[in-house]
């Protein structure tokens, strides 16, 4: 992961806190309308969201169009022929089922940054570390794990393999977002936008931020799971 440290005097830039991994209800198993996450995110003290639905980019430019004092950044969840992948930053939804490394370099070309998100989570699509290779980023903290296992060897992963760290809420429904995020660090002057905010990511100025949950919010987070309906955005 990429140090922080300063010269003496030198001035600081400003850490904005993203939350790289939303869901509206434009995914298959997210029920969030865009206009309900933007409010939630401010009302979570976030600075920016990057909204990912799996395989479509519709809801975040929905959010996007809303936005007025939130920056939203488009991307998507796509579906790897090796797991999941965040496309933070792209205009369109790469191509599914392609190999992860592919997919990964598609996404850098058309200047987005590639995440992968809940690593060795088999059963959340999660990329196997044979399958990791060339992406800008680990998922480092995903707050919509039920235990901290997984997390912990992502974030020994990321540290071993040099890949920067990414925290992410994988919120579904409203009340899971803000729950973990990533922050980024802006170079001193540097205003806050998607630009600038990519070019950090890209630069490894990043760390994961979580936030504990109650047993109460894990005991909603398992009652959610086994009761979650697809709702319909379009």
């Amino acid at each position: 992961m990429t140090g922080r440290s300063e010269s003496p005097g030198e001035p600081t830039g400003r850490t904005v806190h993203t939350d790289t991994h939303l869901h509206t209800a434009a995914s298959y198993d997210g029920c969030t309308m865009p206009e309900t996450l933007l409010s939630r995110a401010k009302a979570e003290g976030l600075d920016a969201v990057v909204v990912t639905d799996h395989d479509t980019v519709e809801g975040a430019k929905i959010a996007a169009d809303l936005a007025e004092d939130l920056l939203v950044v488009v991307g998507c969840e796509v579906s790897t022929a090796d797991g999941h992948l965040l496309a933070l930053g792209v205009d369109a939804a790469p191509e599914p089922d392609r190999p992860l490394v592919d997919t990964a370099r598609t996404i850098q070309d058309r200047g987005g940054v590639a995440v992968v998100p809940h690593p060795f989570q088999r059963s959340r699509h999660g990329a196997s570390r044979t399958a990791i290779d060339g992406v800008d980023g680990i998922e480092v903290y995903n707050a919509h794990a039920l235990t901290n296992i997984r997390n912990r060897q992502a974030t020994r992963f990321a540290r071993t393999a040099g890949y920067p760290a990414f925290g992410g809420s994988d919120a579904h429904r409203p009340g899971g977002i803000g729950r973990a995020a990533t922050a980024v660090d802006l170079r001193p002057g540097e205003p806050l936008t998607t630009d600038t905010v990519l070019a950090a990511m890209r630069a490894g100025r990043t760390a994961a931020v979580r936030q504990s949950p109650s047993r109460s919010r894990y005991i909603s987070k398992v009652v959610e799971n086994a009761t979650r309906k697809t709702l319909t955005l379009f």
